[in-house]
């Protein structure tokens, strides 16, 4: 999309909403290819917001085309959520972001887009984000008993349990994590403990 008509989109929504809650990002400030027009909200904001992007004529963002979580556990408001929204008419794009404390809830924007049911699920399996009018909040991916959220960047990479089948008992154990490196000395003298080169 050219320039001009994301600064036009952006000038449209900062007669919407506060424009300090618009920015333009040109470039790789936006993280892709070209700019970008982002739009902030508070969760208790979001559903009027997202509605009148969908309703209103110039924005017609009738299609929710991702929703992504985000981990910045530096943050007071550690988890994000990263919605865009896509005009086919209009050919125009929309990022919308919210932040959020850990516990807090975001409402559900499954009634606005159905398409948003399986990623309010993702984000809350893999972040632990918590969708309040979600009509099926529930594990897409991993196990019902599974523990934490595997795309927090605390999350150990190699997880807290593995499953196994355990020959002697004829079925699948699962236990906690034990890594073993037999061959602790291929992956070079800081890790055998040894000085030296190869």
């Amino acid at each position: 999309m050219s320039q001009p008509r994301l600064e036009a989109l952006a000038d449209h929504l900062r007669s919407l909403f506060p424009a300090d809650d618009v920015t333009y990002l040109e470039g790789r400030a936006a993280g892709g290819k070209g700019d970008a027009v982002v739009l902030q909200r508070k969760p208790e904001e979001l559903l009027a917001a997202m509605t009148l992007l969908r309703d209103d004529h110039y924005c017609d963002f009738k299609l929710l085309v991702d929703v992504a979580g985000v981990h910045y556990p530096d943050r007071d408001k550690p988890l994000e959520l990263v919605y865009q929204l896509l005009s086919v008419h209009q050919n125009h794009r929309v990022r919308v972001k919210v932040a959020l404390s850990e516990g807090e809830f975001v409402p559900s924007v499954n009634g606005i887009w159905w398409s948003a049911d399986w990623y309010e699920r993702e984000a809350y399996e893999m972040f632990g984000i918590l969708f309040s009018g979600h009509p099926d909040l529930r594990r897409l991916l991993t196990e019902y008993d599974f523990e934490g959220f595997p795309l927090r960047k605390d999350f150990p990479v190699t997880g807290y349990h593995e499953m196994r089948y355990d020959e002697t008992l004829g079925r699948v154990v699962r236990e906690p994590v034990q890594l073993q490196l037999p061959n602790r000395a291929y992956y070079g003298p800081k890790a055998s403990g040894k000085s030296g080169t190869h």
